[in-house]
């Protein structure tokens, strides 16, 4: 396991294929094209809210994002939600600390040994399980957090 293992939020997946998303479209198609040569991992909840939300979004043809979804189950070590994973999500939701899906996410990604997760959606710099919240949204370009995870040693 690294200590650079980290896994992508739901969004990242959605924006990498929204041309709509302006800034943020063009940093999580630098974050998919950098992170299959370093320590990502996906979770199974990410691929499987990406196929829901940009099919309900009619963002790509229904075959699209399916082939999406079949391209990074193959490019990406995934991860499962566990029995484990979802009594831990319960009781961080429950404690108002965050969303049952974000916390399953974390909870998910930190069984697997990442040590950080992408996102917009959790407090940056809090940490949740073990993993660091990290948004990976500068404006136009990569944060510096996100950076450091997805540069090539």
């Amino acid at each position: 396991m690294s200590d650079r293992r980290f896994t992508l939020d739901t969004s990242v997946l959605v924006y990498a294929l929204d041309r709509a998303s302006g800034d943020r479209h063009t940093v999580a198609s630098q974050i998919i094209a950098r992170a299959p040569f370093v320590e990502c991992w996906l979770t199974l909840q990410s691929i499987s809210e990406f196929y829901f939300a940009i099919t309900r979004k009619r963002l790509v043809s229904i075959a699209a994002a399916r082939d999406q979804a079949l391209d990074w189950l193959g490019m990406f070590p995934t991860v499962p939600a566990s029995a484990t994973a979802v009594r831990a999500a319960l009781a961080t939701a429950s404690s108002g600390r965050a969303s049952y899906w974000d916390a399953l996410l974390v909870h998910t990604a930190a069984e697997a040994g990442c040590t950080a997760i992408l996102t917009e959606d959790l407090a940056t710099h809090a940490t949740f399980a073990g993993v660091r919240v990290i948004n990976p949204f500068a404006g136009a370009t990569l944060s510096t957090g996100a950076e450091a995870l997805l540069a090539f040693d």
